[in-house]
């Protein structure tokens, strides 16, 4: 989901791992250990959960967050919470960076100190206030100035304990005056509308004359300021929650009479930061945000050209496609936005085929094949990890559910093993998982995405044609893939294929990667088995397996998902599983004298319907069937008072679901749209708003089968696993060579410097792979020429920006410290160098 602006979309995204904490504060108990869980925050609001590590000071966590942003924050906190089972869980401390700040610690390993939490530390929101300076004359004909303090309206205040009931005080103060004035409660919403006006006397009455207009006195006013305090009205004893304040000296009314902004709520001056930082202990992170401005399609038309080109370029080496992986410091990082971008294009079986042949005719020894970080074993990867997530569920994840869940002892070290454990009873445990994962991998052929299926054969017929003495190279090419970096891996860490939800417990980690040794040495076909091992204990077990019909399986899996002309992958009409989870619905209104209330309840997506039922294993308790699936849309945080709601609207009703959080209302809107994008019955227009008390809330229409007032939301791509925008790919890849600039021109200087001499080379144009440096050359000409012109759109366009955008208004209020950064950065550019 992009955030519009003008002829311009800008994506939001951030990458997380969340390594460990340290030296926490002890338990205030005889055990002193803590159970501590870590949440992710878009400012207050939790987007993610660590699994709790119980007993412990210095919890590792081990986990991966990402996502699509889909709003505007201030900070990207991290919460360490300490379990209670009795009471709420306490919070130790936090991390909080400021989104400006977020860029200081891209990509890299860093240890936070944690931070006390008050209410001072938790302020978030924005306020629109207008003052107005006028003069009233009274009856006995003397003048009076008053200030007319308006408070329009509040935005993205936090929520205290789950409720807001927020309400303002408003006080005009100086040296010797303190006048305070308060609004009325709002009752639950943290987007407070009060429209309320205050009126305070700033000077003392004095004779009226013309002379005198305006003209108070400037000590008074100089030293007189507005402060807005927001509150949250609270039933607790403790009385009412601060939220945030905001400091307006009257001198701004110097400048313009009236005034009128949005700021920044702000913590107290007096907040506690006298508090020692280091007692609370640290936090170890890495971050990767991600901010893509992407333009109109028409802009990447010259770039984006040349990229889907580099299939047809000869050599490829001399492709945009391929020099982006030449000049980028990892092959990961070119791999990624090129696989996307050609998914979307449906060009990327040609590009890998051509990579990969390229890289074959380089392989001296067969069995090497394929295993260097290349950029075809990158772009391999990245591409089962896109269209195969699905295969990869409907094939494993049963299994690996059923091994994290029994809990059976598979340790086959001597070592290793436990007090009262047998080692012949472990081994026929971890034979009988490893059965079971074969078995399942093996059997699943059909149902291979047709896209990797092409490419394991184009990687097939390359191998068999460079080493037609190896009779086994057309299998370990295919094998070093879909086993060894595609099964194995999923297996040995299930959480970074959302196979399971977080880091399995020791024991079951230990199961898995014992199973996934096995698998990875059985599809290898490697013919000497016990000599892949370096544990002796492993290459014992391995025995079990030394029978031909598991060499006969792994090579008819094998011919199936690397033969050309397979099935038609419509064939197969099993139902996936593609989302599952808590949410709250409305009821729908299918009983005449229900209640409509809210009920929480576990909601399961597949191909083939979308249910829900009171808990995960249930009967459903409703069903809907995707084709009668109309359309997906937000609705409107007024309509309930409840933020994250999404309609599911069907032919007799819609059904009104709250989300957990921004985030995970985003995933249900985009998978639910897409799924259902090809019925035939889709509405082109809605109602943003719910029907109640007689009318829609939206458009005021009394029948609630009136025509929607709104459009929907725009086309999808029907293919689930495929939802990929080609115009942000191709942006990424300019970023990337902008980026990279120096090593383009470097390039450059190797071409020419091959082109005209056949001696030693210098050391630094030796990194560079090029076949040939006149078509090399040609395309990076091509390549620097089309990365220019978009830069100098983007500049165009800051400038632009910049000379339209008002500080103060909605969009960057006074106190946002990104724009202010912005405006300096824009003030000390010269403009020929924008």
């Amino acid at each position: 989901m992009a955030v519009e602006e003008e002829g311009l979309r800008v994506f939001q995204s951030v990458k997380i791992k969340i390594g460990e904490a340290k030296n926490l504060p002890t338990y205030p108990g005889p055990n002193k250990m803590r159970d501590c869980y870590c949440t992710v925050n878009l400012d207050q609001e939790e987007v993610f959960r660590t699994k709790i590590v119980e007993k412990s000071l210095c919890p590792f966590y081990g986990e991966d967050f990402y996502c699509e942003i889909p709003r505007s924050f201030r900070h990207l906190s991290f919460y360490i919470f300490d379990r209670d089972v009795f009471r709420r869980d306490s919070i130790i401390g936090k991390v909080a960076i400021q989104k400006e700040d977020l860029q200081k610690y891209h990509n890299r390993d860093t240890w936070f100190q944690l931070q006390h939490v008050d209410a001072d530390s938790e302020v978030q929101g924005k306020v629109h206030l207008e003052l107005r300076l006028s003069e009233v004359i009274t009856d006995s004909g003397v003048v009076c100035h008053k200030l007319a303090t308006r408070i329009l309206e509040c935005q993205g205040l936090p929520i205290v304990n789950g409720q807001c009931d927020p309400y303002a005080t408003v006080t005009l103060a100086g040296p010797c005056r303190s006048e305070a004035k308060k609004t009325k409660v709002k009752k639950k919403t943290n987007n407070p509308q009060f429209d309320e006006v205050f009126y305070f006397e700033v000077t003392r009455p004095c004779s009226y004359s013309r002379k005198s207009h305006f003209d108070f006195e400037d000590e008074d006013v100089d030293k007189l300021e507005i402060r807005v305090d927001l509150w949250n009205a609270s039933n607790l004893k403790f009385g009412d929650e601060f939220l945030g304040e905001l400091r307006v000296p009257l001198k701004v009314l110097r400048q313009s009479s009236p005034h009128e902004a949005w700021y920044f709520l702000q913590p107290r001056d007096s907040g506690s930061k006298s508090l020692k930082p280091g007692d609370l202990g640290s936090l170890r992170l890495n971050v990767v945000y991600t901010e893509d401005h992407v333009f109109s399609s028409d802009y990447y038309r010259p770039l984006r050209d040349l990229l889907l080109r580099s299939a047809d370029v000869e050599p490829v080496s001399a492709s945009a496609a391929h020099i982006l992986g030449e000049v980028c410091r990892e092959k990961q990082e070119a791999a990624i936005p090129l696989v996307r971008l050609f998914l979307h294009y449906g060009r990327v079986v040609p590009f890998i085929s051509a990579i990969a042949s390229a890289e074959v005719r380089r392989t001296q020894d067969p069995n090497t094949i394929f295993r260097g970080n290349s950029l075809t074993s990158k772009c391999i990867d990245e591409t089962m990890k896109l269209a195969g997530m699905q295969y990869l569920h409907v094939t494993l994840k049963p299994t690996i559910e059923e091994i994290c869940q029994s809990h059976k002892s598979c340790e086959i070290d001597p070592v290793r093993l436990k007090d009262g454990e047998s080692l012949e009873s472990n081994m026929e445990n971890l034979r009988q998982f490893v059965d079971r994962v074969f078995s399942v991998i093996t059997k699943s052929g059909v149902s291979c995405p047709t896209v990797m299926c092409d490419i394991f054969f184009s990687l097939r017929e390359a191998a068999a044609k460079r080493f037609q003495d190896d009779l086994d190279v057309r299998y370990t090419a295919v094998s070093s893939f879909i086993f060894l970096r595609f099964f194995a891996p999923a297996i040995l860490s299930p959480n970074l294929f959302q196979l399971t939800p977080h880091h399995t417990d020791p024991q079951t980690s230990r199961t898995l990667t014992l199973v996934s040794k096995t698998i990875q040495t059985l599809g290898s076909l490697s013919k000497s088995k016990s000599a892949s091992f370096k544990e002796s204990y492993m290459a014992a077990f391995y025995e079990f397996f030394n029978e031909q019909k598991y060499a006969d399986a792994v090579k008819n899996f094998l011919d199936l998902i690397s033969s050309s002309g397979r099935r038609d992958p419509k064939s197969v009409q099993q139902p996936i599983l593609l989302k599952e989870g808590f949410m709250i619905k409305r009821a729908q209104g299918r009983k005449r004298f229900g209640m409509k209330n809210f009920k929480k309840r576990w909601f399961r997506l597949t191909n083939h319907e979308f249910t829900y039922q009171k808990s995960k294993g249930d009967l459903p308790l409703y069903s809907i069937p995707i084709e009668n699936i109309l359309a997906v849309e937000p609705l409107e945080e007024e309509s309930f008072k409840m933020k994250n709601m999404f309609q599911v609207i069907q032919p007799e009703r819609a059904l009104y679901i709250q989300a957990n959080n921004c985030v995970e209302a985003k995933a249900w809107i985009d998978i639910l749209t897409k799924v259902s994008q090809c019925n035939q019955k889709r509405l082109a227009v809605y109602h943003p708003s719910a029907y109640l008390n007689g009318h829609w809330l939206c458009c005021r229409a009394s029948s609630d089968t009136a025509a929607g007032c709104s459009p929907c939301t725009g086309g999808l791509p029907a293919n689930i696993q495929l939802d990929i925008d080609g115009d942000r790919e191709t942006e990424r890849i300019y970023s990337l060579f902008s980026s990279y600039m120096s090593k383009l021109e470097k390039m450059q200087e190797a071409c020419g410097s091959r082109s005209v001499y056949d001696g030693p080379e210098q050391e630094e144009y030796s990194a560079f792979l090029i076949d040939d440096p006149q078509q090399t050359y040609k395309t990076l000409k091509q390549v620097i020429a089309g990365v220019g012109a978009l830069e100098q759109e983007h500049a165009q366009y800051k400038r632009d920006k910049f000379k339209k955008t008002k500080y103060g208004s909605q969009e960057h209020p006074i106190g946002d410290k990104s724009f202010q950064s912005y405006i300096r950065q824009q003030s000390e550019t010269p403009a020929h160098s924008m």
